[in-house]
């Protein structure tokens, strides 16, 4: 039979969806593209942002639009906040963030009775749980399907930061982690099924531990995982926040020869008036005693963040404190979005919302600071030679990226999954080119 799998969302999406896609092939199945007829389809939904919701439904319906008779089945943080809304959706299964395999038995079975039993008028089949009782980490396979470079490895579950416009924490439940001897054993794994790159991902990975309270934590966790990993293949750290960074933490990356420089910095606001309304747990102070740190123990390392503008009750004077502090980080990468309302937060009980057109207007000004800050961190590379591990042809050229995650572009031949030093003759949009 043919399933199609369509992922909205973060990395622990991704993730969980590649562990569905291995076992989904162990079972027999047959992966299809999602645009195609199948005999089921699976969306793993997102809900950060309200667009996130309005994606959902309409991936949903375009499902049922392209296979009436399918079985379709719903899973994820949409699934887990709003059931009853999805119920509406003419699906076959419903099931949140928890319990994979078991939604993937489910599946099973309503492939064989499901769909017969939706059409008889008795609903779907619903298997969402409260979230905030979670005490066990799902352990699934890391990796992803043949022929990827990048493998990523959640060790960390769950949210207990509770900032004021997140629902992630509903939707996710408390910390769970992923114990040392299993990241380690999975890394092992990973090396001799050949990936070059292994990515630490999970909802909070600075909690990393948090809930065993026996005075390990993340960096103990990265040491692990680096040295299990076979010589040339590389660590990559999902987004982290402030209080990780440590003098202590970036000695102990330092010495980490496999470890990326790469450090996506979790910010929100460069305004301590707002990260107060955000209940955000530090200050710009603290924020760039980080970036301090990180390149004084690193050259020149990527650091990448987001940036929310239009927060509730942001003013101009507020932003523009904002725009400066993110000139004085120096971005090498951001991602900026505006403000979303989400039913169910303190934020979205906040007086003083702001109108769209002004969120529309500061993302764009945010975003030109963002593009020239990116630049000139690209600039700086050019003439320099960089390890570049490559993933993909594209359009004649090859693409890959630098241990800082700078996409770098060369023309060569036969690259995939080989790393190779690239000097860098210019920038280009979005990237570096250079040659072998």
């Amino acid at each position: 039979m043919k399933i199609a799998i369509y992922t909205l969302g973060c990395k622990v999406n991704q993730y969980e969806t590649q562990a569905m896609e291995a076992e989904l092939l162990t079972r027999g199945y047959e992966l299809v593209p999602f645009e195609t007829r199948a005999d089921a389809y699976i969306i793993n939904t997102c809900t950060v942002t309200a667009v996130s919701d309005k994606k959902s439904r309409q991936v949903i319906r375009r499902a049922r639009k392209e296979n009436p008779d399918a079985v379709i089945g719903v899973c994820g943080c949409y699934a887990q906040t709003a059931p009853e809304a999805v119920k509406e959706l003419e699906v076959d299964l419903i099931s949140g963030t928890a319990g994979r395999m078991a939604f993937l038995d489910d599946l099973e079975a309503a492939l064989e009775d499901c769909r017969a039993a939706h059409l008889a008028g008795e609903g779907p089949r619903m298997t969402v749980d409260d979230a905030l009782r979670r005490r066990t980490f799902e352990v699934l396979p890391a990796g992803g399907l043949e022929g990827r470079t990048r493998a990523m490895l959640k060790v960390e579950d769950g949210c207990v930061n509770f900032c004021s416009y997140c629902i992630i924490p509903y939707a996710r439940g408390p910390i769970r982690s992923l114990s040392i001897p299993e990241a380690e054993e999975q890394c092992r794994r990973l090396g001799q099924e050949g990936y070059r790159e292994v990515v630490l991902t999970g909802i909070e990975i600075s909690s990393w531990g948090a809930e065993r309270r026996d005075g390990t934590g993340l960096i103990d966790l990265v040491e692990a995982v680096c040295h299990a990993l076979p010589a040339g293949t590389r660590v990559r750290l999902g987004s982290l926040e402030p209080r990780t960074i440590t003098a202590d933490f970036c000695r102990r990356a330092a010495a980490l020869t496999n470890l990326c420089p790469h450090f996506h910095l979790s910010m929100q606001s460069g305004c301590d008036s707002v990260l107060q309304r955000m209940n955000r747990k530090y200050d710009t102070g603290r924020y760039y005693e980080s970036i301090k740190l990180l390149r004084e123990y690193f050259d020149r390392p990527g650091i990448t963040t987001d940036l929310i503008v239009g927060f509730p009750g942001e003013t101009e004077e507020e932003f523009q404190a904002t725009l400066a502090f993110v000139e004085k980080c120096a971005f090498s990468a951001m991602h900026i979005f505006p403000y979303s309302r989400r039913t169910g937060t303190p934020a979205a009980r906040m007086p003083d919302q702001i109108p769209n057109a002004v969120k529309e207007d500061r993302a764009h000004r945010a975003g030109a600071l963002a593009r020239r800050l990116e630049e000139t961190y690209l600039d700086s590379w050019v003439g320099e030679t960089l390890p570049v591990l490559f993933e993909e042809e594209k359009e004649g050229l090859w693409r890959g990226h630098a241990p800082n995650y700078v996409e770098v572009f060369v023309r060569g031949e036969n690259l995939h999954n080989v790393e190779r030093p690239v000097k860098i003759l210019r920038r280009e949009e979005g990237g570096l080119k250079g040659e072998l």
